[in-house]
């Protein structure tokens, strides 16, 4: 059984706990702002591993020629996101992992390793308009092309489409949705020995819904 929180619209300052070990996927379009959001929200050391391809790109960025396209080297970046993934997942440590939402895959593979360790795989969505996504990259300077992008925008759509209908994507033992305004007021993420489920605050009156006991499917 799993929970599926969401809080849009929240007003409040929100404090999201997940029981210590578990994994954290953060999933959302590029430039929806997730990096920020794990940065700002995610202690690190003390047991607990930040996951993000970006910190991975932007260290081949500094020792490579700068104009060297990103597309020539995107393989080698990939390998070792994977790879520096795969070892924070076996050292036992709660895991934080930035997810950009097209690759399906991606999350199942988490769910799956997550439960043959004994622990449970949890989803936060940073729910955004497309219009928002691509301002964030335009922030950063750093955009994504046009046709990645719109897959990107397509699986985004598809999987708050399913957690709006209450469906919990395959494997994973909670979801939240927050958008742009929520993960502004997130506190912080909390991760607590001894807790068994993910704890959040409920949903402003007149805002969002919530869903509890709600089965995951697969």
């Amino acid at each position: 059984m799993g929970s599926l929180r969401d809080l849009r619209g929240t007003a409040a300052p929100v404090v999201l706990r997940f029981p210590a070990g578990d994994v954290v996927v953060v999933s959302g379009l590029p430039g929806s702002g997730k990096s920020t959001l794990i940065a700002r929200t995610v202690p690190a050391g003390a047991g607990v591993a930040r996951i993000d391809s970006q910190d991975v790109r932007e260290r081949w960025e500094r020792v490579l020629p700068p104009l060297l396209p990103y597309a020539v080297y995107r393989p080698l970046v990939r390998l070792a996101h994977y790879a520096r993934l795969r070892r924070a997942l076996a050292s036992g440590a709660t895991v934080v992992v930035h997810d950009c939402g097209a690759q399906g895959w991606v999350r199942r593979w988490l769910a799956r390793d997550a439960r043959r360790r004994g622990r449970a795989a949890h989803l936060v969505l940073l729910d955004v308009e497309p219009a928002v996504a691509l301002a964030g990259q335009a922030a950063r300077g750093r955009g994504v092309p046009g046709a990645t992008f719109r897959r990107h925008v397509r699986a985004v759509r598809r999987l708050a489409a399913a957690m709006r209908e209450g469906r919990l994507p395959r494997g994973t033992a909670s979801a939240l949705v927050l958008d742009r305004a929520a993960a502004r007021r997130l506190a912080r993420m909390d991760f607590v020995r001894g807790t068994r489920t993910c704890t959040a605050p409920p949903p402003p009156s007149g805002g969002g819904t919530v869903h509890t006991s709600t089965p995951a499917t697969g």
